[in-house]
Formats: structure tokens, C-alpha cells, sequence
């Protein structure tokens, strides 16, 4: 049985409608105003939760970290962009007020001790982990303060891996959701895995959610239709926007869309049909579209019916056609046409 874990009263497992998560990570690209935008971009698609990153270069990265893509025109080292990707305290609890306002969970992924401590004074409601983070035990500790439940990404990580981040967890007595993902950036269709939700809900019998890198709405469609707990997707304001994270993520109209069949898909699952009680229902409709037996030619009065004489036509409110054969053999009354049904007071 699966245990249902609560962030920010919002119910998440079996008995909820997915919990959507629209990922900005650097696509504000240093911009506090363009954080802010996103803000409001994202809370008019109907998603759930905002999530961001915080980083903060001198605790996380040296000058020997590696561009994972070279892609700045401005910064020189990978150090240097984490530097310019980072905003102070004040700044990150003007954008969790904002979220708040907006009506958005909001949520950053901390990739340091000290950007716990940060977010920890603004108040986090869970903890998403980052796939690089799961092997931290010392920044999932530091977590472990404020007894938020922990969201781990399993991204580059192997069951043996996940088992052993999901006892660090368990031992804190925190409650916890696992995401598949893939961390390639795209990842193709090909390598998205959802497979492995099922594997995951069964080892680990915790909410499991679905962490998208592919830059399109399929994979998350088909999340979606295996039900999963939660869905975190990269959003961008514009596809043409600048930054690493811009081509895995989905544009405000395509979260929309994935808002929507979320919905949709919920009422679906939660209206189960009946289909004897569906079919009584749809008589009417039935009448309409199902044929009733009618001649193929104008025949006069005295003609003996014989099937060859005889086809269906709509509407299915005469002479059934599973009763044709009660009329072989029988004279007509009175002349009938073809553009009329054929009626029992036609015959003998």
C-alpha cells in the first residue's frame, strides 16, 4: 500500500489528481524580475507548484568545473554563471511570497548547506533533491531539519543507490516521493524509462513522480495516463529564450495543455461506467442511429414480401431488422415506398 504524504496541505498519492511542478531552474537566467514573470506565467496554466534552484557558487562549484554545455557568451567559467544565477536571501523570500500570492507551492532545490539554510528561514513545505544531490547524505540531513518531506530525483542513480538514499530518509523519519528521470538534457523518447514508475511504486510503496527533460508534452502525457503521483516539467517563457535548460523544457501554452489533460484524465478515472446502465441510458440515441426494415423499391398492394425485396435504413424506431423474417411470406395492404419505413400495419 502506497503512503500518501502532504506538501503544503496538498494530498499526494493514489487518491489525488497528479501534483504538477513547472521547473524554472536557470531560465530566469539571473533575472530576479524575470523569476518574478515566471511566476506569473506559471500560476495561469493551473500548475500546482513552482520550482526553482538556489545556488550559490562558493559552496557548491570551483574553477574547475566543467560547462556541462557551452553555451554563455558572458561567462567565462561555470563558476562564473552559477555566480550570476544566484539571489540573496531577501530576494529568494520576495519570490516564495509572490508564489504564495499567485497561489503556487513554491519549491527550489537547494545544491548546498548554506542554500538549505536559506530556504529553511522562508520555510520549505518538501525538499526536492536533485539526482546529483541523492548520494549527499549531509545536505539531505540538513534537510531533515524542518521535517518537510524529501523529493528525491533518480536520475543517474541505481537501485541499490536509490535503496540506500530512501533508508537515509526513512532513518530521519521524514516522508519521501521518488522521481524517475533521465539525466540527459534532452533525454530522447527512447531512454524516458516509465517503466520503471511501476518498479518504483512496488520496492518502494511511497507517491512516485516523473521528472521530464525531454522538451515535448508526450512523455508527460504518458505519465499522466499511468497515473503517477507527481510531474515536474522545465518551463521556459519562449523556446527562443537563452540558457542550458531552454531546449528539455515546455512552453507555458504546452503546460497548459498538460494541466488540462491532467483534469481530464482525473474525471475520467473517478467516473467509472457501467455499461448495461449506460446502454438503458442511451435508448434514445440508440433509435437514432441503429436501421429499421424499409422496402428497396415503390411496391404495390398485394406484393408478397421476399427478403430480396427488403433492406435497413435509419431510424431504428420500426421493424427491427432481427425480425425480417417474420415478414417473408406476408402481402402488403396498401402500396409502400422506399423513402418510408415499412410499418406492421403495411402487411397482412
Amino acid at each position: 500500500m502506497v503512503n500518501n504524504i502532504y506538501i503544503d496541505n496538498c494530498l499526494i498519492g493514489p487518491r489525488a489528481k497528479t501534483f504538477i511542478i513547472a521547473e524554472v531552474a536557470q531560465n530566469h537566467d539571473g533575472s530576479l524580475g524575470t523569476a518574478h514573470a515566471y511566476i506569473d506565467a506559471v500560476a495561469k496554466t493551473g500548475a500546482d507548484a513552482i520550482k526553482f534552484q538556489t545556488h550559490i557558487a562558493s559552496e557548491e562549484s570551483t574553477l574547475d568545473e566543467p560547462f556541462r554545455v557551452k553555451f554563455s557568451f558572458q561567462d567565462a567559467t561555470r563558476y562564473a554563471y552559477w555566480k550570476r544565477m544566484e539571489f540573496t536571501s531577501e530576494q529568494w523570500q520576495g519570490l516564495a511570497g509572490h508564489a504564495k500570492d499567485a497561489g503556487l507551492v513554491f519549491l527550489s532545490s537547494p545544491f548546498s548547506e548554506k542554500a538549505v539554510r536559506i530556504l529553511s528561514s522562508i520555510g520549505m513545505p518538501a525538499w526536492k533533491v536533485g539526482s546529483g544531490e541523492v548520494f549527499n547524505k549531509d545536505i539531505i540531513r540538513a534537510m531533515a531539519r524542518n521535517k518537510a518531506p524529501i523529493l528525491l530525483s533518480t536520475g543517474m542513480s541505481t537501485f541499490e543507490e536509490i535503496s540506500s538514499a530512501v533508508n537515509i530518509v526513512t532513518d530521519l523519519d521524514l516522508e519521501f516521493a521518488l522521481f524517475q528521470c533521465t539525466s540527459m538534457y534532452p533525454v530522447p523518447l527512447t531512454k524516458v524509462g516509465l517503466n520503471v514508475i511501476e518498479e518504483l511504486r512496488d520496492r518502494y510503496s511511497c507517491p512516485i513522480g516523473y521528472s521530464d527533460h525531454t522538451g515535448s508534452i508526450y512523455s508527460g502525457l504518458a505519465a499522466l495516463a499511468q497515473s503517477v503521483d507527481l510531474l515536474e516539467v522545465h518551463v521556459t517563457l519562449d523556446k527562443r529564450s537563452f540558457g542550458p535548460d531552454v531546449p528539455v523544457s515546455l512552453t507555458m501554452e504546452q503546460l497548459k495543455q498538460l494541466v488540462d489533460a491532467r483534469d481530464a484524465f482525473k474525471s475520467i478515472q473517478e467516473n467509472p461506467v457501467d455499461k448495461n446502465l449506460m446502454a438503458s441510458e442511451l435508448m434514445g440515441m440508440r433509435g437514432m442511429f441503429s436501421k429499421s426494415v424499409c422496402v428497396r423499391k415503390k411496391l404495390k398492394k398485394g406484393t408478397v414480401l421476399e427478403e430480396s425485396l427488403l433492406t435497413v435504413k435509419k431510424p431504428g424506431n420500426g421493424i427491427k431488422p432481427s425480425e425480417t423474417h417474420k415478414l417473408l411470406g406476408c402481402a402488403l395492404v396498401r402500396d409502400v415506398t422506399p423513402d418510408r419505413l415499412l410499418r406492421w400495419e403495411d402487411i397482412e
